[in-house]
Parts: structure tokens; sequence; C-alpha cells
């Protein structure tokens, strides 16, 4: 007979046995979570980590980021912004670093202050590819259009995060 555990009764039997460190997957080794995006145009998200569990929803947007927070074999547990998720096979994901504004007609500085020139206003719900980040300042790109935006108007990095 075969016996399924769910994510969290699988990590806890890990952290108590000492399988990994608590802010390390146990798979990559990389920190966890950690910020990553769809690679696929489509990707189908898993109750389970294996072909056999059935498909709970599709993800339809191609570079959206996903927070990884759990890793079985090839497969990730992602969660979108909202916080739903479920288990994406590990090809269908990008380290491409990507964000997702959340406040309608962000406007992108040319540097890193608001007395600067906007050169363009991002919508709620654009994806944007992640650049530097400069306290509460990053450098994002979306649609060909280039500027520094506050980290407080997206989605898509952990608290204290630096990037250079």
């Amino acid at each position: 007979m075969k016996m399924r555990m769910g994510v969290a009764a699988i990590s806890a039997l890990m952290i108590a046995s000492g399988s990994f460190a608590a802010d390390r997957g146990p798979v990559t080794n990389l920190p966890m979570p950690r910020f990553v995006s769809l690679k696929a145009a489509e990707g189908n998200v898993r109750r389970g980590p294996s072909l056999s569990h059935r498909i709970d929803w599709v993800f339809k947007r191609r570079n959206m980021p996903l927070q990884i927070v759990a890793e079985h074999g090839h497969w990730r547990r992602v969660e979108d912004r909202d916080g739903a998720g479920g288990w994406v096979h590990y090809t269908l994901l990008s380290g491409v670093r990507t964000v997702l504004i959340e406040q309608d007609m962000v406007p992108l500085y040319k540097i890193a202050d608001v007395n600067s020139p906007v050169q363009a206003h991002a919508e709620a719900g654009v994806i944007a590819r992640l650049g530097k980040c400069a306290g509460e300042w990053c450098r994002v790109t979306a649609d060909g259009s280039k500027g520094w935006v506050k980290r407080s108007s997206f989605w898509g990095m952990m608290p204290g995060e630096t990037r250079e």
C-alpha cells in the first residue's frame, strides 16, 4: 500500500531528520523560498510532485514571476502573487527574474529619483524583467521601456533582497 504525505509532512520530516537546512532547498541547495519565472507559454500545475498527480490548473503567462517554496526531485512547488500554487516540473521554470507590477500606471523613472524624467508608465498586471536594485529602487524593463520603479510597486522580490 502506498502512503501519500503532504508537503508540510515531508518538510517536517526532513527538518526533523536534518536532511536540509530550513533556508536551503533539499534538491538544489539554493535559497528557499526564492523567485523564478515561468519559461513556457503554459505550465501545468499539479496537486503533487509527479505526472501521476492531477493537474489543478494551467499557468498561461510566459515570464510570470513565481516563488519556489518546496522542492522534490525534478519538481518545484510554486506560488503566484495570490498564493495559489502547486507542483511544476523544473524544466518549465527559468532563473530569469521578473516582477509583476501591482499598482496602476507606475512611472518608470530615468534614474532612481521621483524628480527625474518619466520614461514610461506600466499598468497593473504588466510583467517586467528585473534588473539592478539600489535601496528602495529597482531597474525594470517592460515591453521595450526601461526605468526605475519603487520596490513597493511590484511583486517578485524577497524583503531585504539585493541585486547587482
